[in-house]
């Protein structure tokens, strides 16, 4: 059947950090009653995989972990060696013990009630799940049509290389978000011509982002995940930061949208008004989708997409928590979200004692 622990945390990025803490914090000791296992090649969650030129200043509301507060961290580093290099040594700190590089397959039903999560390190059967996968390796493509006979380059913010390889080049942006405004803003500099495409007109927001702010815009994208529906990312309910560096970009033009193109052509993309933009690059700061294929045996997804997840348990499965999903994907989100699953989990397995 496997090695049985009591919780398996899968991902070692911001929620799974503060998952294995919290357990750790309620007497849950690694390797004997948890682990953690992470696919990645060493600590550092998807921020090891973050562009050079973006720096830590540049990181949108970056929370530190619970128990350990990110100091002193230079703007001027990327934020890939700044936030790799404080969650190594957040996992030594406390003793986490991330068993790495490990692919999980899949999680399935398993005997005695327990859950099978079977990887490229063996089998573990366990009686609590906490997912934690983040969304970084489900880039989001979205399909139009001509696209198979663009001639030129086609690449995903997952596969942004920095500003300086787009010099002399003609570059579609597409993608309302921060990752599409940041590349926009550093390419400009370096193409030939640039030129921003969204679905939707973009919303700034003027003023700080309170506390009561960020509840609000939590609450909405919860309210997704409760329905079942595929969570929406936090930003999208925000709107976008105006700071300094967007005035700029807007006052310049760099940031002067257009609506979403119809097709795109072997030489760049066009509208049904007959409008045509050259492009020697589509450059596609479409998002993520949530990385939880390896759960499809448990067939937890709703009619709408998505999982019905009622604060971070699956409605549909109680031995299974999404830590980092919809609401928590936030780092903030994702601290707390850890502390209330296993406080879930314990309530759950001191029942399971009782009941045996």
């Amino acid at each position: 059947m496997g090695e049985e622990v009591d919780v398996v945390v899968i991902g070692a990025g911001q929620a799974g950090l503060s998952s294995a803490y919290h357990l750790r914090r309620n007497s849950f000791e690694p390797d004997r009653d948890f682990v953690v296992l992470d696919h990645s090649p060493g600590p550092g969650g998807a921020w090891q995989f973050r562009w050079p030129s973006l720096t830590y200043g540049k990181v949108n509301g970056m929370h530190s972990l619970p128990g350990m507060e990110l100091t002193d961290a230079d703007p001027g580093r990327p934020s890939s060696e700044v936030i790799t290099e404080y969650f190594d040594r957040y996992e030594r700190t406390f003793d986490l013990r991330v068993r790495r590089p490990v692919d999980v397959r899949a999680v399935r039903e398993g005997p005695d009630g327990r859950l099978l999560v079977e990887s490229s390190a063996g089998t573990w059967a366990t009686r609590a799940l906490i997912n934690s996968t983040g969304t970084w390796d489900r880039p989001f493509w979205p399909r139009y049509p001509g696209q198979e006979t663009f001639r030129g380059r086609q690449l995903h913010t997952a596969q942004y290389p920095g500003p300086e390889e787009f010099a002399g080049q003609r570059v579609v942006v597409v993608g309302g978000g921060i990752s599409g405004i940041q590349h926009l803003l550093e390419i400009a500099r370096y193409a030939a011509a640039t030129t921003w495409v969204t679905r939707r007109p973009p919303v700034f927001r003027e003023g700080p982002f309170d506390e009561g702010a960020g509840r609000a815009a939590v609450a909405l994208v919860e309210e997704r995940v409760r329905q079942g529906l595929p969570p929406k990312s936090v930003v999208s309910v925000t709107g976008l930061p105006l700071n300094d560096a967007v005035r700029q970009g807007l006052a310049d033009g760099v940031l002067d949208r257009r609506p979403m193109f119809d097709r795109i052509t072997p030489d760049g993309v066009e509208w049904n008004d007959g409008r045509h933009v050259n492009a020697d690059v589509i450059l596609w700061a479409t998002g993520f989708r949530a990385a939880i294929d390896h759960l499809a045996a448990l067939r937890l997804r709703e009619p709408g997409g998505g999982i019905r997840v009622e604060g971070t348990r699956a409605v549909a499965d109680p031995r299974l928590h999404l830590v980092g999903y919809g609401p928590s994907a936030s780092t903030i989100g994702a601290n707390r979200a850890g502390r209330a699953a296993v406080r879930d989990i314990r309530r759950l397995l001191a029942e399971e004692s009782v009941a045996a």
